[in-house]
């Protein structure tokens, strides 16, 4: 009986999905105890679901678009069944060139597509003080991304959320406890369709 049991914990822990979390600092959980930050929050979302998803953590606080296509296949290398990307805010803040964002982003998806990974792509948009111009190629290149028929697109990750000093830390760009919590209750249904994608292509 021990043994059937023992068995049956190993092909369980086996068949979760592992979930990517390709980000920056919003899906790294800056400024926040690591229970209340994105990735455990969003965990606990999709187990009370009844989905059994083991978080692949790709979010490094202060990622560029650049960055996050740098270390893409290091992060692949353990193995991945599904990724949220959520990159791009960092260059928006730096002023990047949105041309350059969009080739790092659309290399992220090839590399993705390639492995027939699905994808949740995640957006953002740009500061404000940038200007009209900037702001709306900025912009752009998420919806041009996110148009791409395998991709599964939300268009703003801090939707909601943004601009609403109760639901930020005093920074007023991350998101405080409750801010992740609604971020996840938002895109819960995103991405267990995310999930459903998982072994169809």
């Amino acid at each position: 009986m021990a043994l059937g049991c023992l068995v049956f914990t190993r092909q369980a822990r086996a068949a979760r999905t592992r979930l990517l979390v390709l980000g920056d600092s919003l899906g790294a959980g800056y400024g926040l105890a690591q229970a209340d930050a994105f990735q455990p929050v969003l965990a606990r979302a999709l187990q009370a679901a009844g989905h059994e998803v083991a978080m692949v953590d790709g979010a490094v606080s202060g990622d560029t678009s650049a960055g996050g296509r740098a270390r893409l296949d290091w992060v692949l290398g353990a193995g991945v069944d599904a990724a949220l990307v959520e990159l791009g805010g960092n260059d928006g803040l730096r002023g990047l060139d949105p041309a350059a964002t969009e080739a790092n982003l659309a290399a992220i998806l090839d590399a993705l597509a390639a492995r027939r990974v699905p994808v949740l792509l995640s957006g953002m948009f740009a500061p404000p003080n940038l200007g009209a111009d900037y702001a709306q190629a900025f912009r752009a290149v998420f919806d041009r991304l996110g148009a791409r028929p395998e991709v599964i697109y939300d268009p703003f990750f801090l939707q909601g959320v943004a601009g609403d000093s109760a639901l930020n830390q005093p920074d007023g760009i991350h998101p405080n406890p409750e801010g992740v919590r609604r971020i996840v209750a938002r895109l819960l249904a995103l991405v267990e369709e995310l999930l459903a994608r998982v072994g169809a292509s």
